[in-house]
């Protein structure tokens, strides 16, 4: 893949605030509105996704971002090459006020494993420019995949510069893994002015998810690679479950509809997850080739309330068989879709620790509810699906925490020295938390021996997957308060084929 250079942005940014002689008759000209950016999403083989929002004001109050209510058509075009002299595909999609002025747009039949360069064109504006790419042939492994993931990114607390480091890692695919945005009104304490209260309407969300687009280093990821997002729970507010709040509130359903449709409007993904009210179907498969299957999992929506009123725990009504995480039917699917596989490596984007983790010295463990650990049942079910399937490799990939941790995925829990079935890779936040520091917890390592690597530091993994092994360097940056730092790499690890477990490089 080539770079996306610093001459190709500069065009981009400069193409944006310029105007072309095509503004419609009878309707005032705009101002630009391409300050949310670009992005593009969902490769499969022969298509994707690409996505823009139109907002000339993009923090107003009502969350419409100063567009008129009316229709405006979005022109938009896909080619070869960055300047658009081989241009593939081309069409006119209508933002709707409705829907927020966002716009997905769905080209097909694409040729498989090639980049594309795209942009959008609004009443003699043009966006800066993006680059995507198609999947392989679903019977190919094709070239080797560098894979970026994230979570936790809270604008308060930090700059996104994880985010930029990211971007020149040059991915083929970036995985968002929840806490995109965070519903928090301001804090005293935080480094960055929070737009807005803290979010509960269609407006106030809208809001939201702009005042995050507006970052810079933001949408210079999302102009780089495809993104495949999932939500975990500040999306729409902390360590919801299903249709239970984390404090009561007769109107959570409503809150839950109105983040539902923004987060809908504000990511790159296709309109057949367009929401239904409450509801949204955000669980899917992306394929890369026979290379690798991303099983994309949503565990809040349809999960039961944590155990014994939620925290850490020590807690029986964890263990009840009936419980889940996952909800019955996408249980089912995600253990049709490791019988069906036929890929080098099986790799579950989701959202909260997938391993155990036991903090308490002494018999008793002691587990947090709003992870797998409060849904000891799901989980022996997941694991038991892959393994009796005889899937190839499982890779298990998580946020939520503001950690990076690596661990083994053991058969038996009550038994360190149980068989290792699978690897968990868990990103630490892009500023969650704040800066972070080196601090290592002794007591959890020791009273967890699978898990192998634990940081409190800011930043990212990044991944290559390859026919033979996945190799997977944690991205650490010493500070996120104040903009700029460098990211280097913390630890390394390699999986090899049908080998499962953490080998340190």
């Amino acid at each position: 893949m080539t770079s996306l250079t610093r001459r190709t942005l500069l065009i981009g940014g400069a193409a944006a605030g310029a105007v072309l002689a095509t503004t419609g008759a009878g309707s005032p000209r705009l101002d630009n509105p391409f300050t949310l950016g670009v992005a593009s999403g969902d490769p499969s083989h022969d298509g994707l996704v690409l996505w823009t929002r139109l907002a000339p004001k993009p923090l107003t109050e009502d969350g419409l971002g100063g567009m008129p209510n009316r229709v405006v058509p979005v022109h938009w075009e896909l080619a070869e090459d960055e300047r658009f002299r081989r241009v593939v595909r081309r069409g006119v999609e209508i933002a709707r006020p409705q829907s927020g002025h966002s716009v997905h747009v769905e080209p097909f039949g694409l040729r498989p494993g090639r980049e594309y360069f795209y942009r959008f064109r609004v009443d003699g504006h043009v966006s800066p420019t993006g680059r995507t790419r198609t999947a392989p042939e679903p019977w190919s492994i094709g070239q080797d995949l560098t894979m970026c993931f994230v979570s936790c990114a809270h604008y308060g607390e930090g700059y996104f510069t994880a985010y930029r480091r990211l971007a020149e890692d040059d991915p083929g695919l970036v995985l968002h893994l929840g806490d995109y945005q965070y519903e928090y009104a301001a804090k005293a304490a935080d480094v960055r002015t929070v737009v807005g209260p803290e979010t509960r309407t269609l407006a106030d969300y809208r809001l939201r998810h702009a005042l995050y687009k507006t970052d810079p280093d933001l949408q210079l990821a999302h102009a780089v690679a495809p993104w495949a997002v999932v939500w975990d729970d500040h999306e729409i507010e902390n360590n919801w479950a299903d249709e239970v709040p984390e404090q009561p509130d007769p109107d959570f359903l409503q809150r839950r509809a109105a983040a539902f449709q923004a987060y809908y409007e504000n990511m790159p993904l296709r309109r057949g997850a367009r929401p239904n009210g409450v509801d949204l179907q955000l669980y899917r498969r992306l394929r890369w080739g026979n290379l690798a299957t991303f099983h994309l999992l949503d565990t809040r929506q349809y999960r039961d309330d944590q155990a014994c009123g939620d925290g850490w725990k020590t807690c029986a009504e964890a263990g009840t068989p009936t419980r889940t995480i996952t909800g019955a039917e996408q249980e089912r699917w995600l253990l049709d879709g490791f019988r069906r596989s036929r890929s080098r490596w099986d790799v579950l984007g989701q959202q909260v620790f997938f391993a155990e983790r036991d903090r308490k010295e002494g018999p008793d463990k002691e587990l947090s509810m709003d992870s797998w650990d409060g849904y000891l049942a799901s989980r022996d079910r997941i694991t038991r699906g892959w393994v009796d399937a005889r899937v190839r490799n499982t890779v298990v990939l998580t946020g939520d925490v503001h950690a990076a941790y690596a661990a083994d995925v053991k058969a038996d829990w009550n038994d360190p020295a149980s068989r290792t079935v699978g690897t968990e890779l868990v990103c630490s936040s892009v500023t969650s938390g704040g800066d972070g520091n080196d601090t290592v917890d002794e007591v959890q390592l020791r009273l967890n021996p699978h898990i192998k690597l634990h940081s409190r530091r800011r930043g990212y993994v990044r991944t290559r997957f390859s026919a033979r092994q996945l190799r997977a360097d944690f991205r650490a940056l010493p500070h996120v308060r104040t903009p700029g730092a460098q990211a280097t790499t913390l630890k390394s690890f390699v999986v090899e084929d049908r080998n499962p477990g953490l080998n340190p490089v």
